[in-house]
């Protein structure tokens, strides 16, 4: 069935070549955005009678076109013709009359353009709330930010809405959202991908960068895209080879132990260290003194680099500064003070800068380092808006400002059960190799999902994601999830992790009286209620019964409503004995409600 058909390329491409036609993958596509109830991920849909004449007018399936009916998003600050282009500000927007070049060539490869998606306004944040529409959920946890400054085109793979999208990085928005959605994102060399038709943020620094979720899909599409572009006077001819074989000797630097920052995020050091020892088990590992890539990333915004976002939005701020969303005029704001002085001073430092770190790249085929120090919540950007931003920038920053491509990638789960992504970044040129190692790691993950039940994308591995013929699925939100006490209670009648999803927000969630082990229960209400994270399972139906039969009161098995369309059965309480139980659906998430009463 084509609900259940995972977007990749190889799984779009063998059902294309089955009988499956791309007006029925477009229709597929509008179904999933209206179950996926989340209006901050698209800023724009190009509308149905569009989208399904453009798939039928591609014709006879063509294999040789490597991208042919693949839907795909494209970050609103990317010209798609036909469709507004906003950048997040309304006052800015425009109507593109041609695509962006990088758009341009992956329709001439087949694939469908099918809307622009939110972002943080001028491309300027890593949080993915900076934007004056609804700010896009985390495809994983709705507590915590979505990432920027590609937000909805992150959200938008990790939902299963699209096979890849398109962002933009220059400080990182091509690899902090991946993280934190747990999906691939893939930075290139600089120029690879052309910068024409794009809304700039810093133009000597900006990439074109892919949301995927393999790292295989993200390489095919950037092949695809990568195409030297006369008409971009920062576009530069870069190979983009297949995935590369890796050196027999490979050398890769991670940060010291005296130089590397989690920001008191002791899991994520964890997760980062269990990394490494992987690592050193198939290459050399270097660690590196990180000071010099630390003192690169602080000048991307304390910098003369903060005058090239003024050339963009500097106009807007003058004559309509309302406009600009305050945090953006806080941060663009700092270039008004700047003299052409200011700015050589700038450029002698960092040309110091990278002489300094040059030695250390030139002795490395890469680095490894944390995609992101830590998880960031809704809650702390509420308090503070430019602190926690700036932490995620920690590893992502000094990139672009080195000329070094990137690629996010997914990598075992963190102790407490969040995704632990790593990014590889290389000298310019090395994308090939990048993809090689990246596709490594994201096997170390994937095979141990059956075992550990991490959270991955609600679109990731339909193999892993559906029930087979013989079973059932069945939604727990309590304390029959992965590594709760109950949880052997479907292991040991055979059942076995498929996703990670929530609910429609219909539902409250209780801490119930009694225990151990401390139990919600779930109540499906009218209005007004919450969406909350459920794990869902695969259970022989021969089990079923023998499941049912523990099941104590007040609870029951119910029908369950979920944001991926699906509605499996799952645990619902009575109404009567919500009375004496403690309201906890603003925490949205069972773990989170344990997580605050631990002492």
């Amino acid at each position: 069935m084509i609900e259940s058909l995972a977007f990749t390329l190889p799984e779009l491409h063998r059902a294309y070549a089955s009988g499956l036609r791309p007006a029925d993958v477009m229709a597929e596509f509008a179904r999933r955005v209206a179950a996926a109830d989340d209006p901050g991920i698209f800023l724009h849909l190009i509308d149905t009678e569009r989208l399904l004449a453009e798939a039928e007018a591609l014709g006879a399936y063509d294999s040789r076109r490597p991208l042919w009916g693949i839907p795909f998003a494209v970050k609103d600050n990317i010209d798609v013709a036909g469709c507004p282009t906003t950048a997040a500000c309304p006052a800015f927007a425009y109507m593109a009359e041609r695509d962006a070049f990088v758009v341009a060539q992956l329709r001439a490869a087949g694939a469908l353009p099918v809307g622009k998606t939110n972002l943080d306004q001028f491309a300027t944040g890593l949080v993915g709330v900076r934007t004056p529409w609804p700010v896009p959920r985390n495809a994983l946890d709705p507590l915590i930010v979505p990432g920027g400054s590609s937000s909805g085109s992150a959200v938008a793979v990790a939902r299963g809405l699209v096979a890849f999208s398109l962002g933009t990085d220059t400080a990182g928005s091509g690899r902090v959202p991946a993280a934190l959605n747990n999906i691939v994102g893939l930075k290139p060399s600089l120029g690879a991908l052309s910068t024409s038709g794009v809304v700039p943020a810093c133009r000597t620094l900006d990439a074109v960068s892919v949301f995927a979720l393999t790292v295989a899909d993200a390489h095919a599409v950037f092949r695809a895209a990568c195409a030297y572009d006369a008409a971009d006077a920062y576009a530069r001819p870069v190979a983009a080879p297949p995935v590369a074989q890796l050196p027999d000797t490979l050398r890769i630097g991670v940060p010291s132990a005296g130089t590397i920052r989690f920001f008191g995020d002791t899991a994520q050091q964890a997760a980062f260290d269990a990394v490494c020892d992987r690592l050193r088990t198939r290459a050399t590992v270097v660690e590196v003194d990180f000071t010099p890539f630390f003192a690169i990333a602080e000048m991307l915004y304390a910098g003369a680099w903060v005058a090239e976002r003024h050339a963009v939005v500097g106009p807007l701020m003058d004559t309509t500064p309302e406009a600009v969303l305050p945090v953006i005029r806080q941060i663009v704001g700092r270039a008004e003070g700047m003299t052409a002085t200011d700015t050589f001073r700038d450029l002698y430092r960092m040309a110091a800068l990278r002489r300094a770190v040059q030695p250390v790249l030139d002795g490395l085929d890469m680095l490894c380092v944390p995609s992101i120090p830590t998880f960031p919540t809704l809650q702390e950007l509420e308090a503070d808006p430019i602190g926690p931003n700036s932490r995620l920038g920690t590893y992502t920053n000094f990139a672009n400002l080195l000329g070094l491509c990137g690629l996010a990638v997914p990598a075992p789960a963190r102790g407490d059960g969040r995704p632990g992504g790593v990014t590889l970044l290389a000298q310019d040129g090395r994308d090939a190799m990048l993809a090689a190692l990246g596709a490594e790691i994201e096997q170390w993950g994937t095979r141990s999902l059956g075992a550990t039940g991490w959270p991955v994308p609600p679109a990731l591995r339909p193999a892993d994601g559906a029930a087979g013929p013989d079973e059932i699925e069945v939604a727990v939100c309590g304390a029959h999830m992965s590594g709760l006490p109950l949880n052997p209670e479907l292991t040991r009648l055979g059942g076995r992790f498929l996703r990670q999803v929530s609910t429609l927000p219909e539902y409250q969630l209780f801490s119930l009286p009694g225990g151990p082990p401390r139990r919600p229960g779930l109540l499906r209400i009218p209005s007004g209620g919450t969406a909350i994270a459920v794990e869902v399972w695969a259970l022989p139906i021969a089990q079923f019964g023998t499941f049912m039969a523990g099941i104590p009161a007040p609870l029951s098995i119910g029908t369950l409503r979920l944001a991926d369309g699906t509605t499996p059965k799952g645990f619902l309480c009575e109404a009567a004995a919500t009375g004496q139980a403690e309201d906890v659906s603003a925490f949205g998430n069972w773990r989170h409600v344990l997580a605050e009463a631990a002492p």
